[in-house]
């Protein structure tokens, strides 16, 4: 799914979801919160409903800040022990164009 980002109405927002097990869930999460275009992620059970909803700055646990997300890593780690499967919704934007 597509849709236009209301801060920025050049840039386009996608969603994406994908299926994660419990065990994975800390992990996977560190790996898209790394990634610059990653704007938001929710994480739901298969059934629907929220569960965490985490804003991301770009890039935001890259490098150092890690550390400074080590609550809400340990959350995740928490949530992950209580569930077999969730499903992780990730909304990104469009890497900018290069004029070129």
């Amino acid at each position: 799914m597509t849709d236009t980002d209301p801060k920025d109405p050049k840039k386009r927002t996608w969603t994406e979801e994908i299926e994660v097990a419990g065990d994975q869930l800390v992990a996977r999460v560190k790996e898209l919160a790394a990634e610059a275009e990653v704007k938001r992620i929710r994480i739901t059970e298969p059934d629907g409903d929220l569960v965490l909803e985490v804003p991301l700055t770009i890039g935001a646990l890259a490098g150092g800040a890690v550390v400074l997300a080590a609550p809400l890593l340990a959350v995740i780690g928490a949530l992950a022990a209580f569930v077999t499967k969730v499903k992780i919704e990730i909304v990104r934007t469009d890497p900018p164009e290069t004029g070129a």
